[in-house]
């Protein structure tokens, strides 16, 4: 399958989205590896003790994909209540088997389902926190994910989204992008297969806003004392705001 960027409607990227994440699934995790130099396992676990979940209390980890933010939950502390939601079922399948083998069988387990995460099928104020992790630039409006998410989350939860963003400093942005544009696609899609969906991650962080952007976005759906830190030399940021 062949597909040019940008897309020509809302719709035909949200169905390019689902199709494509389908189709790498199986080598989601081993990409994610190679494009993070292995650092994307860190990355999520400090977006969870970021979510600063009680004990005992209710995660909702949206585009749960294969797992590895709910899972990073658990394994951080097992008396957590962790639901997942994607709408690629074929990812969180790969999900509910990586569990298998990670989680004791006696531990609490992700309860994985199926939703949009523009309309979450969760009640008001359902969670402690709600995370995403690589999300954003996949949806069709990010405004509208965000209150989705301040919408499910209780008074004083936080909401945390894990996303690459643009760096800042010229002469290394400039190298980022000959980088993550030409290079990283080339490699990962010959390892993966799929070249067409590893060139749709570059062009997906051209058109996304940058981070000061995310945080006013975040700020506009009602999240308070919103922050962000980066990491990676300034190519991934964890954002964090308060219902």
């Amino acid at each position: 399958m062949t597909q040019s960027f940008p897309f020509n409607s809302p719709g035909e990227k949200s169905s390019y989205v689902n199709s494509m994440f389908a189709r790498i699934a199986g080598r989601y995790d081993q990409m994610n590896r190679v494009m993070s130099l292995g650092r994307d396992r860190a990355w999520r676990q400090r977006a969870i003790q970021l979510a600063a979940l009680p004990a005992g209390g209710r995660l909702l980890d949206v585009a749960v994909g294969t797992g590895d933010l709910a899972l990073a939950c658990l394994q951080a502390d097992a008396s957590a209540r962790v639901i997942g939601v994607d709408f690629t079922i074929e990812m969180m399948r790969l999900g509910r088997a990586k569990e298998n083998m990670l989680l004791p069988q006696r531990q609490k387990s992700v309860g994985w389902s199926g939703g949009d995460a523009l309309h979450l099928p969760y009640p008001d104020e359902a969670f402690d926190a709600v995370v995403s992790g690589f999300m954003m630039r996949n949806v069709i409006d990010v405004a509208r994910a965000f209150d989705e998410q301040r919408r499910v989350v209780r008074p004083g939860g936080r909401v945390v989204c894990l996303e690459i963003t643009h760096p800042t400093f010229p002469l290394w942005r400039d190298a980022y992008r000959v980088i993550f544009g030409r290079m990283m696609p080339r490699v990962t899609g010959l390892l993966s297969g799929q070249p067409d969906a590893y060139r749709y991650l570059p062009a997906s962080l051209n058109s996304f806003v940058n981070a000061e952007e995310l945080k006013t976005i975040m700020e506009s759906v009602g999240l308070r004392g919103v922050g962000y830190q980066t990491m990676m030399l300034g190519t991934v940021a964890i954002h964090v705001g308060v219902r």
